[in-house]
């Protein structure tokens, strides 16, 4: 019966939960399209604002050249009549009228566009809070919707299994919010800007401007790529696709290549045995397991020279990553996840246990690392 009442309990803190991070959703969403308003009432005054002060510019110019020509008609009786004077005379207060008007206007407008910028801010920071929000709602709910016997099982676990956990879903969170904010971003702003550019070559058909919508479509040919490349990065951030067209070896062997280029450590790769094919899941696996390893010794190994070796036998494959850096003491690992540090250690060795390997670390203060993971590659392991 107290299991019942608390499993009813649960389930109403779900729904309660579920209920409030969809409102909490709806606000973002409203927040966004407040955003994009300002975003866009603030572009059209900044054009404005542009405009104006060319246009006071002008009437400044103007304006002096008048007061030049009405000093000159009024010092020159023998060439100038009145009819003359009098013309000059209106022409440069018509023109101190509109420049007066532009002036006027121009602070108008710098104080309209200061203002949306402090209104944009201020969204800014609520958008940001209620991705928060939502965030945290999320890595709540994993747990509470989670089945409660592996909850037992969790509590059972020893402390750092724990905190792994809760590291992983954060993880998680965190790079769905990476994703979104990629996508808002990059090519969500850039499908908007073509949008807007669509419209602009609209207007200039209407108008019979063909050179000016021939550049406009070379801009918008442009704009597309763009948003192309972005969209292949972000499929890529998500899971390399060589995977699947070339297999592990060559994935690694350019993910090694580019490692070399982006943080300029020396690097090496080397094969042993022949290569075998895994299953998908197993690849992505290892793949994370050298991204990991290779992360980890630029963060912390002060390294100028890290080599990957890979071995493949019939029953297993090694992984082996050395690095020439500070090194450690490993004795102090287990004290160091304990105080909530080394978790991209702690998730490899528990990424290896899932695969059901192991996971050897060799190291001393000044002699580098050796970090080697062993995994069976048995046929009824790969098919699991």
């Amino acid at each position: 019966m107290q299991v019942d009442v608390f499993d009813r309990v649960i389930r109403n803190a779900i729904d309660v939960m579920e209920n409030s991070k969809y409102q909490i959703f709806e606000i973002c969403e409203s927040v966004r399209a407040e955003r994009e308003a300002l975003n866009k009432e603030l572009q059209s005054v900044i054009e404005e604002t542009s405009r104006t002060i060319d246009t006071v510019d002008r009437f400044e110019v103007e304006y002096r050249r008048s007061r030049v020509r009405l000093t000159e008609v009024s010092r020159d009786f023998k060439r100038f009549n009145e009819e003359d004077i009098r013309a000059a005379y209106e022409a440069a207060t018509q023109l101190q009228a509109q420049l007066a008007i532009h002036r006027e206007k121009e602070l108008h407008l710098k104080a309209r566009r200061d203002d949306l910028q402090k209104r944009l801010k201020n969204v800014d920071k609520q958008l940001e809070r209620a991705e928060s929000l939502v965030s945290q709602f999320n890595v709540v709910l994993e747990y509470l919707s989670g089945d409660l016997n592996q909850v037992t099982r969790l509590l059972e676990s020893a402390k750092n299994r724990q905190l792994l956990g809760l590291k992983i879903i954060l993880a998680q969170e965190e790079e769905r919010k990476r994703i979104a904010r990629e996508i808002h971003d990059g090519l969500a702003q850039n499908m908007a800007n073509m949008v807007l550019r669509t419209e602009i070559t609209e207007r200039m058909l209407a108008k019979q401007a063909y050179n000016a919508v021939k550049d406009e479509l070379n801009d918008l040919k442009t704009g597309v790529r763009g948003g192309i490349e972005e969209v292949r990065k972000i499929i890529f951030n998500l899971r390399p696709m060589a995977l699947d067209d070339l297999g592990l070896v060559p994935t690694l062997r350019k993910f090694v290549q580019d490692y070399e280029e982006r943080t300029k450590i020396r690097t090496k790769i080397e094969l042993v045995g022949k290569e075998v094919r895994l299953p998908s899941g197993m690849e992505v696996a290892v793949y994370r397991l050298v991204q990991e390893a290779f992360s980890n010794v630029l963060k912390h190994a002060e390294a100028s020279h890290v080599s990957l070796e890979l071995t493949f036998q019939q029953q297993m494959m090694k992984i082996t990553v050395s690095d020439n850096g500070v090194g450690f003491i490993t004795d102090n690992i287990d004290k160091k996840i304990a105080r909530g540090s080394h978790y991209g250690l702690m998730g490899m060795r528990e990424r290896v246990e899932l695969l059901e390997g192991r996971m050897d670390i060799e190291s001393a203060p000044g002699a580098g690392t050796k970090l080697s993971m062993v995994i069976p590659i048995k046929s009824e392991s790969k098919e699991e």
